[in-house]
């Protein structure tokens, strides 16, 4: 146990600014996904931890691939 102690003191500074990174990304990705509609994205993003790999990867990459696909089908109720 004391090697624990010992571990999570050397590292504190390093897990508050992995903290400080992560929740930026994870929250306005969850925030995008659940406005997309897209329920599968949302809980991966919830419940797998990546350090904002993954939310990064979603916004960036993920999401804007749909987007696209989307701008290119002309508009069905024209008025």
């Amino acid at each position: 146990m004391e090697e624990l102690a010992i571990f999570s003191e050397e590292y504190k500074t390093f897990l508050i600014l992995l903290f400080i990174w992560s929740i930026p990304w994870k929250g306005f990705a969850l925030w995008k996904s659940a406005r997309r509609g897209e329920k599968v994205w949302f809980i991966a993003l919830l419940l797998i931890n990546t350090v904002g790999i993954l939310e990064i990867l979603y916004l960036f990459y993920f999401s804007e691939k749909k987007v696209k696909a989307d701008k290119d089908s002309p508009e069905k109720n024209i008025v």
